[in-house]
Formats: C-alpha cells, structure tokens, sequence
C-alpha cells in the first residue's frame, strides 16, 4: 500500500521512543508560544527546534509530500492575500514607514510589511513541523492515550484516535475503487478532460463515502456492544511510563512557554519593533 496521507509512519527513532504525553505537552507548548507571540527572534528559535526535532526523526519528506504541498500552499495564498487586502498593515503596526517601491495607489511595498509578513510564515514554521512529527511518531492508541492524560475526555480522545488510525484504510479503499473504475473506462489520470476527471472523481467518491459510513456504523455497534463510555474513567494498554528524557523534555517545553512570557513583558507586547532606535 502507498505511503499514507497523514498517520503514524513505522520508521522508529528518537522521537519514537518519547512518551505521548511528553511529545503532547511539547507540542503544545510550542503551539502557544508561536500564538501569543509575533517576535521574529523567538518564531525563529522555534523554528530551528522544529528542524532539528525533524532531523532527529527518522520521517521524510516524501512521507508528507501531499500534506506539505497543501500547507505551503496555503501559507503562501495567506500572505498574498494579507498584501493584497492589507499593505500597509505593516507600517501600523510599527508605527514607522520605510518604502522600497511606493507603486501607484495604495500598492507600495514597505519593510515593515515584509517584516510582518516574514513574522507570519515563521509562524507556520514553528508550529506546523512539531504537529506533524507528533501524529507521524506516535500510534494512534497512545495518541489517545496522552490526549487523556493531559485532560481531555477520553471518549473525544478515542475519537480522535479512531480518525487517525482510519485513514490509511480509506486511502487504501480509494486506491481499489479507483483501480475498479478506470477498468471500466473511467480516466481519472491528467490525460482526460478536466470536466470528465472531476465526473469520474465524484463516482469514486460515492462509493467511498458509502463504505466510510458502513465501517463507522460497525465500530460504533461493536463499540456499543463493549459498553464503551459507561464508565467515567478508563485504562490504556498503550499508555507509557515518562521516562527522563520525557521529563526533559516537559522541563524544556516549560522553561520554553516561561520564556515566551517573559519576553512579552520586555516587549512590552506581541511584537519586537526593530525599526524604533
């Protein structure tokens, strides 16, 4: 079967061999600091721990290639577009205006939007690589598992690692619906109209949500059936005991989230103004 679109990757390293719940609360703590913050030094230092993290692991990019395409897509539509309806955010937010190119009308382009439009990408740079090395390092049971140990109801939990963990089983049922439609006739492949692609797509769907709907419906009977959610508490077979690189690792991520906080105050907000003398 083909490499799946999103879910855990067998390739242990490093990161494989953390706790859960530690990489949890790391990548949590990582997410925050990148929300509450819009300082370039601090977004960058971010995103080097999100490099060296991936080069830690043992994941490729060809693992991801799909979910990376749609992510730098977007990153990269989300700044266009805050120039296009926004140029000049930039010089309000720092209070100062230095143009490289004053276009006509309100189109100039100024440092200080280049400024907060770089601030913008190192945001996905430090959030999204964590995010991801955590749902490719980590199985969905023990996904679920350290959702719950930081407080989230275990029956959301399961949830959440029931749709990890089916996702290379509707990737897998796409890949044979759409192998038994073409040898009908029905081109999905670049060399067909895209109207007739777009028709064919569509007939692959169906069929797909069908079978998406039987299989939810069999594991919420055998679910039921098990008496999932009776009770108010449960154990996990996967969960795993934090180890001292795991505690390390939470000492990190809270030192990380102290000194987010404390470089607001000496900011005096989100934002690190280098363009003020």
């Amino acid at each position: 079967m083909s490499t799946p679109i999103l879910g855990y990757v067998n390739r242990p390293g490093l990161l494989h061999r953390l706790a859960g719940t530690s990489k949890l609360i790391f990548v949590a703590a990582l997410v925050v600091a990148a929300m509450i913050t819009f300082d370039v030094r601090l977004l960058g230092f971010l995103a080097a721990i999100n490099l060296v993290a991936w080069a830690l692991s043992r994941i490729k990019l060809a693992d991801l290639k799909l979910v990376l395409g749609i992510i730098t897509g977007f990153m990269l539509l989300n700044i266009v577009l805050i120039y296009v309806f926004a140029p000049e955010y930039g010089v309000e937010l720092f209070g100062t205006r230095h143009a490289i190119w004053d276009g006509p009308g309100r189109w100039s382009l100024t440092w200080e939007q280049i400024f907060y439009e770089a601030a913008v990408a190192l945001k996905y740079f430090a959030v999204l690589p964590s995010v991801l090395l955590f749902i490719t390092t980590t199985r969905p049971p023990e996904f679920a598992s350290s959702l719950n140990s930081v407080g989230v109801p275990y029956r959301f939990a399961y949830a959440v690692s029931l749709s990890m963990r089916y996702i290379p089983d509707v990737q897998r049922d796409f890949n044979t619906i759409s192998k038994a439609q073409q040898a009908r006739g029905m081109d999905t492949s670049s060399d067909a109209p895209l109207r007739e692609r777009v028709r064919n797509l569509v007939s692959i769907l169906m069929p797909l949500l069908l079978s998406s709907l039987d299989r939810i419906e069999s594991v919420a009977s055998a679910m039921e059936l098990r008496g999932f959610g009776r009770e108010k508490r449960r154990t996990w077979y996967a969960r795993r005991q934090l180890r001292l690189p795991d505690w390390l690792l939470i000492g990190f991520s809270a030192l990380l989230l102290a000194g987010t906080i404390a470089l607001w105050f000496v900011n005096h907000g989100r934002f690190w103004n280098p363009f003020i003398s």
